[in-house]
């Protein structure tokens, strides 16, 4: 069932639910340019790529934003298809670990960014939990940059682990790891609460 802003988590700094993410793509790509280092011409090849994505079926977007209407974070997936370029890239390092069946039934998180001046305070753990929670896959599997990082402690926080590593994607300097999940995420542990 999609969250409604409502019913959506609340951090201390942005509110998490539902975006248009056509109408914010230039915020969310200065978000991501901000996080992830881009280049103005990486940011204009992926503008085209993420309204692409944004026609699939069953594609689902959150953003995190502040109560001044700044976008301080997003997130963005879809159920996965082998027939997309992401797939083909990933599936024979996957079948290698003999691990590609990952690729049916689940949902991919295609990007998921914080602005720098808003990550460390639970934002992008707010934002992959409200969106897989939302999904009918049993699991979700995404790709990251295969070193020892935040994103990757955040990600094996909430139960993925590596499907394989050392992934060249075509064009990109660094390898990456695949990471899956089972359906819901992991949460973090609550604390005890003391009786009077």
């Amino acid at each position: 069932m999609p969250i409604t802003p409502g019913d959506a988590p609340r951090t201390p700094d942005a509110q998490v639910g539902p975006i248009d993410l056509v109408a914010r793509v230039d915020d969310a790509l200065a978000v991501q340019a901000l996080a992830f280092g881009l280049s103005e011409e990486e940011i204009g090849v992926r503008h085209h790529i993420v309204l692409r994505h944004l026609m699939y079926p069953g594609c689902r977007a959150l953003g995190a934003t502040t109560p001044e209407g700044r976008l301080a974070g997003f997130v963005y997936g879809m159920p996965n298809d082998r027939a997309h370029w992401w797939s083909t890239v990933v599936e024979p390092y996957l079948r290698r670990e003999g691990l590609d069946g990952w690729l049916d039934d689940s949902f991919t998180i295609t990007e998921l960014h914080v602005h720098p001046s808003f990550q460390a305070r639970g934002i992008g753990r707010e934002l992959i939990t409200a969106i897989t929670d939302a999904v009918p896959q049993p699991r979700s599997i995404l790709s990251a940059i295969d070193i020892e990082s935040p994103a990757r402690r955040l990600y094996r926080s909430l139960g993925y682990r590596d499907l394989a590593r050392q992934v060249h994607f075509p064009g990109a300097p660094r390898p990456y790891a695949v990471m899956g999940a089972h359906l819901p995420l992991r949460r973090r542990p609550q604390p005890p609460v003391e009786s009077d």
